[in-house]
């Protein structure tokens, strides 16, 4: 489904609404954090006209300036739900003024709708956290599900036909029937996605238009976002930092190899490294482990936030990835499938945590998946579009392990593909296109 916003220009709805509108209806404020272009912004504008409230964004230095001069004044101003855009850059004497206003006594809820480019809990320049008064929400870019118009699991509660997400659907212990009743995507067709990402304001454009638009990106957010707010010194390792994230993306972080391969030393890799998780331009799956199971290695795994500007970055298209034997194929498939399940998850119903698994002896599992209750679904991914019975052989290792120490809390061990073919490949096991995570 797609709506209309004010200007009359068509949208595509996000996920996302529903939780923004329902914390709102609990909570007295809202932070809305997420990547710079995103859709934020759009949301946010949407929802506060929709209520009848305001909007100001602090990207605009007249209003920064008033807001930074007399911030009770400034938030008195306006009529709520007050949308204050790019937050991040008032700071603590801002936020601290949101605080006053929302202990008055009342209790209203709705009051403020706060969105930044940066993670509102990281950002140094904000050392109030809201605690107790504020529901945070990130948003990232598009998912495809949101771009094809697949209703989300929380359309229950906007009046729309209900669809559970897959990932939802596998922590049920459910599976969907084999086959597939949609037209097939190629290899090519996925890998096209991948190079194109989720950033709204690339959809639309041509390959060489996108590249250029992920370099004005990047050079955006190093010298706004992060160089405003952050005490850096060597502002051009950040760019280089991104492009080997970019590399290495789907691998295990080794700060003391990045730090070799930057010139740099490990401190200023974990600090810069930091500030690109900031602003939502990275981020990472911890390792996954259970007492008493096979000692896991504890790295995070680091991803890329958006697959097209990691693409981008690296001066790859989807006719260099088509290629059999080229080395970030695989990678970058990975990435893609990781950032649409982490969109996915983002708007879910039931919170989830997200990790990655590797043991000792080399197994490993691309995404773990974590209900609060401990049910558990494994994840592999693999850009081919033949699989096998033995691209799974780590889902059942994973499967068989976790039932020795914790009997019932593996559900599902799923293998997503390039192919068309969706089969069951053994107890609890399960190959499916990729394209499952957004056609059902």
């Amino acid at each position: 489904m797609r709506e209309v916003g004010s200007e009359g220009v068509e949208e595509h709805r996000r996920h996302l609404s529903a939780n923004v509108i329902d914390a709102l209806d609990a909570s007295r404020a809202v932070v809305l954090h997420g990547p710079r272009q995103s859709g934020k912004t759009t949301l946010a504008r949407r929802i506060a006209a929709e209520r009848g409230g305001s909007y100001v964004s602090l990207d605009d230095d007249d209003a920064l300036a008033v807001a930074l001069d007399d911030p009770h004044a400034f938030l008195a101003a306006f009529r709520p739900p007050v949308v204050i855009d790019e937050v991040q850059r008032a700071g603590d004497r801002l936020v601290r003024a949101v605080k006053t206003a929302v202990d008055d006594g009342s209790n209203a809820t709705g009051r403020f709708l706060l969105t930044g480019s940066t993670n509102f809990l990281t950002v140094p320049t904000i050392s109030e956290s809201l605690a107790g008064r504020v529901s945070i929400l990130t948003l990232w870019p598009f998912s495809q599900a949101e771009m094809r118009g697949a209703p989300s699991s929380s359309a229950e509660r906007v009046g729309e036909d209900r669809r559970i997400n897959p990932v939802e659907q596998w922590l049920s212990g459910d599976r969907p029937a084999a086959g597939s009743p949609h037209p097939p995507l190629s290899r090519g067709d996925y890998l096209e996605m991948v190079c194109v990402g989720g950033f709204p304001e690339v959809q639309r454009l041509s390959a060489g238009r996108r590249s250029r638009w992920f370099t004005g990106y990047v050079q955006t957010v190093v010298s706004r976002d992060i160089a405003e707010l952050g005490d850096i010194r060597r502002v051009a390792v950040l760019p280089q930092m991104l492009r080997l994230a970019a590399a290495q993306t789907s691998s295990e972080l080794n700060m003391s190899r990045w730090a070799d391969q930057l010139g740099a030393d490990r401190a200023t890799v974990q600090s810069y490294l930091g500030w690109l998780r900031t602003v939502f331009l990275v981020h990472e799956l911890p390792a996954w482990h259970r007492n008493r199971t096979a000692r896991a290695v504890r790295r995070p795994k680091l991803h890329i936030a958006d697959s097209g500007l990691a693409a981008g970055l690296l001066g790859l298209d989807h006719g260099a990835l088509a290629s059999l034997k080229h080395p970030m194929t695989g990678p970058l498939f990975e990435t893609f499938a990781i950032n649409e399940i982490v969109r996915l998850c983002s708007a879910a119903e039931m919170p989830v945590t997200l990790y990655h698994y590797r043991d000792t002896t080399q197994r490993e599992v691309d995404l773990v998946v974590e209900r609060a209750d401990g049910a558990v679904v494994a994840i592999e991914v693999k850009a081919t579009s033949s699989p096998r019975a033995e691209d799974l052989r780590h889902l059942a290792h994973f499967r068989d392990r976790l039932d020795t120490v914790d009997p019932g809390a593996f559900r599902a061990g799923v293998l997503l593909h390039a192919g068309v073919n969706t089969l069951p490949q053994g107890d609890r096991l399960l190959s499916a296109p990729l394209d499952t995570l957004w056609r059902g």
